[in-house]
């Protein structure tokens, strides 16, 4: 679901408005999960991928994905 949510935006996108590489958000799909960050509340980048998607990928499915 990750890739998929990532995709729909765009690589490119997703890495600028979570300040970080596009290498970093092809990683997080590789593995199929957000960093740990998100899940310990340093980073938000599933809150984003929600904001970017227009809701349609919520924050909630994406921290549920099995690490």
């Amino acid at each position: 679901m990750l890739k998929e949510a990532i995709s729909s935006i765009g690589f490119q996108v997703v890495a600028e408005q979570c300040g970080v590489s596009v290498r970093a958000v092809y990683k997080w799909c590789e593995r199929g999960c957000l960093p740990r960050t998100d899940f310990t509340g340093e980073t938000d980048y599933a809150g984003q991928i929600e904001s970017l998607s227009a809701g349609k990928y919520k924050k909630a499915d994406l921290l549920k994905l099995p690490r």
